[in-house]
């Protein structure tokens, strides 16, 4: 798979097989990632890989959390709003995968069980955090981006699927204190990986793009 084809085809996987990944292979996507460009080399990010009853632990925790109606506390505060156009593509977004699910995605009820089953993992054997130092500005939050986008199209060359999950940020304190984080770290983002399942209605569904001259001007 060429570079073009693999940022073309990687999509967000919501239904993994129960395979375990094999450590190697695991180790491999994440030194391909640490490739990735940064500003002055810094390097920010750091990365936990959580697998087995360790993460099945974890997944109890956070749904605990969660039902005990804990409220969410990320080191990165969620959005509570976005331009126009942006909040435009946003609803057209919860619109299609609404339809295609039967189920209203904005309900209470129906966003609680979508944070189930993200801190489920999907059912992922594995499950990766990132961190970086929380002295760190927002210069760094962009090199983890660009990180975290090596590191699922290395997974994704490797045959391997991903899903960046904001939601796995929901509890970063005690996220932290579980994984032996010290309180200073930044937890950016929360990531399942796996083998995907492909025949899964869940990873039928793909997002589009908006048009090239929609985010392009050309000044000669």
């Amino acid at each position: 798979m060429d570079a073009i084809e693999c940022i073309r085809t990687r999509q967000s996987i919501r239904k993994f097989m129960q395979d375990t990944v094999p450590a190697e292979k695991l180790l491999s996507v994440i030194e391909t990632a640490r490739w990735s460009p940064s500003y002055k080399n810094s390097q920010p990010w750091e990365v936990v890989l959580v697998s087995g009853s360790r993460k099945e632990e974890l997944t109890k925790m956070l749904s605990d959390l969660l039902e005990s109606g804990e409220p969410p506390c990320p080191d990165i505060p969620e959005p509570l709003s976005w331009p126009p156009e942006i909040d435009a593509r946003i609803a057209d977004l919860m619109k299609k995968r609404s339809e295609l699910t039967g189920m209203d995605l904005t309900s209470p009820e129906i966003r609680r069980k979508s944070k189930l089953a993200n801190f489920a993992f999907y059912r992922a054997p594995h499950g990766i955090f990132i961190f970086q130092d929380g002295a760190l500005k927002e210069w760094s939050i962009l090199d983890l981006g660009m990180f975290c986008q090596s590191l699922m199209l290395a997974a994704h060359a490797s045959g391997l699927g991903t899903v960046p999950q904001a939601f796995l940020t929901d509890y970063s304190r005690q996220t932290k204190e579980f994984l032996g984080i010290p309180a200073g770290k930044r937890l950016c983002l929360g990531m399942s990986i796996g083998y995907p399942d492909m025949a899964s209605p869940a990873n039928q569904f793909r997002t589009d793009r908006v048009k090239t001259e929609t985010i392009l001007r050309v000044i000669e």
